[in-house]
């Protein structure tokens, strides 16, 4: 029988139901094929970083949760939501094989990188990674505590969470209860002693990670000055370059919103967001407790556009009383997949994984922590090209009949969140969000979500 028909259609899970695996259904449902897809997750709700990383203050960037809807109800009959099950323990990846001619994983990257160096296990330092997933109401993070009567944080980092961490910490309360951080943080948050927040880089301001409207954001604060040293500002030859160069309009923004902080400061404010650049933390220091952290200044080396940051052995110590480290996500192995643990991918050629027609990768899993969520559109869209190319090699599952993995997690005891479900859940929130003058007020708790699911599906 031929796979990819009304008669036989192509069976695949999605392992991991975040924007990539989403982008990956929508490319298998525009495919000439007839396909059944089943997106599994280990949370009881879907959308992964669109729920859990992105930045709650800016809810713009959510709507492209509307698209992933699409993708969902549009093709109702032939997509499924499998909340709540975790792949490799719930159900293992050679299990999937007998109900699925394909699995795509695409469960993203849940760790963080590690700065490597002395005092970076003291209380007081976190992963920014765990702080982004507290405050957005990940159940993964709600047992986490950060020290918010600290007067001074260093966020090491300058990329896209260091930026939301920097910003939420020096963002008014009045502000961010607008957002849907859950009501129990935002009572966490409004207590915070914060005041002077050190975001450290180590590399130039030309080599900056940010873009200008995150960082210009900074500036339109209430209460919040921007405080960066000109010597930072000035540039070798090589930045030079790099700044003039034709493509780097990205660069020359930056470098004109940094300039106006330099040129025209504000006078005060209650909280102080100082940029630092060409340094590098090579030292956490404290007893019981963090209590600074000790930087390296940088000089730039290599030739524009190629150039990396060295250090000259000068340095520079900072109290602090908290420290974020923000240096990247980094993938965890799953088993019965091949890992790379270097660059915390799965290994795979377009895609697919060694040689096997029925196993494929999309995502943060596939090509690392790079991009934004649109990035996730092409890199899955190459991943189905691979996989209908080798439709033709599947040897086809054992048991295609949709109904017989939901008797497995049936006979595990395993309570599995459907779309539907999480329809209900979605509407509880929102409505509990309006009455409280936000988007919606999250669940934190994986159990609850469980719970209420009982009491309506009774």
């Amino acid at each position: 029988m031929t796979i990819g028909t009304e008669s036989r259609p192509l069976r695949v899970a999605v392992v991991g139901a975040g924007p990539s695996g989403f982008y990956a259904a929508d490319a298998l449902f525009k495919s000439p094929l007839t396909v059944s897809i089943d997106a599994f997750d280990r949370l009881p709700t879907p959308f992964g970083l669109l729920r859990g990383g992105v930045a709650p203050d800016h809810q713009k960037m959510k709507s492209v949760g509307a698209y992933y809807e699409r993708v969902a109800t549009a093709n109702e009959y032939r997509f499924r939501f499998f909340g709540n099950v975790a792949i490799g323990t719930d159900i293992t990846i050679d299990e999937l094989r007998t109900y699925y001619d394909a699995i795509i994983v695409s469960m993203g990257a849940q760790s963080d990188r590690k700065l490597g160096i002395p005092g970076e296990d003291l209380p007081g330092v976190h992963a920014a990674t765990e702080f982004v997933g507290w405050y957005n109401g990940h159940p993964d993070y709600q047992h986490l505590t950060f020290d918010l009567s600290q007067e001074t944080v260093v966020v090491v980092g300058q990329g896209n969470v260091a930026i939301d961490v920097t910003r939420i910490l020096a963002k008014p309360i009045s502000e961010l209860r607008k957002t849907d951080i859950p009501e129990a943080i935002l009572d966490q948050l409004a207590k915070s002693k914060v005041k002077n927040i050190h975001l450290v880089g180590r590399r130039g301001p030309v080599q900056s990670a940010f873009t200008e409207l995150e960082i210009k954001e900074f500036g339109e604060l209430e209460g919040c000055k921007v405080v960066i040293d000109p010597a930072d500002m000035v540039l070798n030859a090589e930045s030079e370059t790099e700044l003039n160069g034709e493509t780097n309009t990205k660069a020359r923004k930056n470098m004109a919103v940094l300039r106006h902080y330099v040129d025209e400061p504000k006078a005060d404010g209650d909280k102080t967001v100082t940029i630092r650049f060409l340094e590098s933390p090579v030292e956490i220091q404290g007893v019981d407790r963090v209590a600074r952290i000790v930087l390296e200044k940088n000089t730039l080396t290599g030739e524009a556009g190629k150039q990396q940051a060295t250090g000259t052995g000068t340095r520079v110590e900072l109290d602090a009383g908290l420290v974020f480290k923000s240096i990247g996500y980094k993938g965890v192995a799953m088993p019965g997949m091949p890992f790379d643990e270097k660059s915390g991918t799965i290994p795979n050629t377009k895609g697919q994984v060694g040689n096997d027609p029925a196993l494929y990768v999309a995502g943060w899993i596939k090509r690392g922590p790079k991009g934004v969520l649109g990035t996730n559109k092409p890199c899955s869209t190459e991943t189905i090209e691979t996989l209908l190319a080798n439709v033709d090699q599947m040897p086809g599952c054992a048991s295609p009949d949709p109904t017989a993995v939901e008797k497995l997690l049936e006979q595990r005891r395993i309570q599995w969140v459907s779309y539907a479900d999480w329809k209900v859940i979605d509407q509880i929130e929102k409505e509990h969000g309006e009455k409280l003058g936000k988007p919606r007020e999250k669940f934190t708790s994986a159990g609850d979500i469980l719970s209420i699911l009982r009491r309506v599906n009774a």
